[in-house]
């Protein structure tokens, strides 16, 4: 599965994004800490880095508290608990079940082609795998697992970290090292820590903890509730479009697309590392005058307050482990970082 980010496009994007840390996740449970070998932070960090994720299928439990506006197709990323379906099969093929209360979104990769379908609008977007449809929730499959985002945290924050290893826990029956990264006092975040619940057999991160300056629980908690490691049925990763199916291609990436495309680029590394690009279709600036809103986009004009700078003008979001600026040309910047990271990122 490929080491990316966890949510690929959009507002809640942005801001899981910018942290490097995609979906996060809590602390282990209650159970007795299993007595395992020492070892020293600087190897678990390397082992973690270096794992080959195995094939695997298991349940993931997502516990937000960041209080982000609902985005149309992911109600994981809005307050409140929720669940998802992974199956991995290695060599890029990978599946995602995303349920909500009037349907289910699935993402379906056989390591060639990536689908994603929504059973309620009855429609599927198919793109090349490496690439992938604009929309949060049309991230691939290997952009979901939970292990891809944590190990993406750990080889993000470890160069601005202080890191240690706290102890160990069980998680969805695995026994489990308890990585902890603290950034460095020179670091200008909101987050206090991360901490990474690795496998102590596979080094596959297990569960992923983010801790706000100032609170002692977890903002946002995503992690196995259940995890079974072995070869899974092919047909998994394969998918046809039910009958009745309105099929699309996502639009093809070139390399040529104008300054300012979707992707976004970043200011920054470590802790304090913003992502810059454009708002989601439908925010200040995107929606042509006259023209209505595209079903599904959220509305951003709305959210947050007025706010202005050498960049110009827009409207700050704020959460506890985050702040977005969405200015009225259309662009907008995202990181775990105070306003004034953001407002020295876009007038660069």
């Amino acid at each position: 599965m490929g080491r990316r980010s966890w949510v690929g496009a959009g507002l809640g994007a942005a801001l899981v994004g910018a942290v490097g840390v995609g979906l996060l996740v809590a602390p282990a449970g209650a159970a007795a800490a299993p007595v395992l070998p020492p070892v020293s932070p600087e190897d678990l960090v390397s082992s973690v880095i270096a794992a080959d994720a195995p094939a695997l299928a298991g349940e993931v439990e997502v516990d937000n508290a960041l209080g982000l506006p609902a985005v149309p197709g992911v109600p994981q990323l809005a307050n409140g608990t929720s669940a998802i379906r992974v199956w991995s099969g290695g060599d890029g093929r990978g599946r995602v079940a995303l349920p909500s209360a009037d349907g289910e979104r699935t993402l379906v990769s056989d390591g060639t082609t990536r689908w994603a379908y929504d059973s309620r609008e009855r429609t599927v977007t198919r793109a090349p795998a490496g690439e992938g449809p604009d929309g949060p929730a049309d991230a691939g499959p290997d952009a979901q697992d939970p292990t891809t985002a944590a190990t993406q945290a750990v080889a993000t924050l470890r160069q601005s970290s202080t890191v240690t290893v706290d102890g160990t826990a069980e998680v969805a029956g695995r026994a489990a090292y308890q990585l902890v990264l603290t950034p460095l006092p020179s670091e200008r975040t909101l987050l206090r820590e991360v901490r990474v619940a690795v496998d102590a057999e596979t080094r596959l991160p297990l569960q992923l903890t983010v801790l706000a300056q100032g609170s002692g629980e977890p903002a946002l908690q995503v992690g196995f509730s259940e995890i079974a490691y072995g070869p899974q049925d092919p047909s998994l990763f394969t998918f046809t479009p039910p009958p009745g199916t309105t099929v699309e291609d996502a639009p093809a990436r070139d390399g040529a697309q104008p300054e300012g495309e979707r992707q976004g680029t970043t200011v920054g590394d470590g802790w304090d590392r913003v992502m810059v690009g454009q708002a989601p279709q439908g925010g200040p600036g995107q929606q042509p005058e006259g023209e209505a809103r595209p079903e599904g986009a959220p509305d951003l004009s709305a959210l947050g307050t007025p706010v202005s700078g050498p960049w110009g003008t827009g409207r700050v979001i704020t959460t506890a482990v985050a702040t977005v600026i969405v200015t009225d040309d259309g662009r907008i910047a995202a990181g775990a970082v105070p306003q004034q990271v953001l407002t020295e990122a876009l007038a660069r």
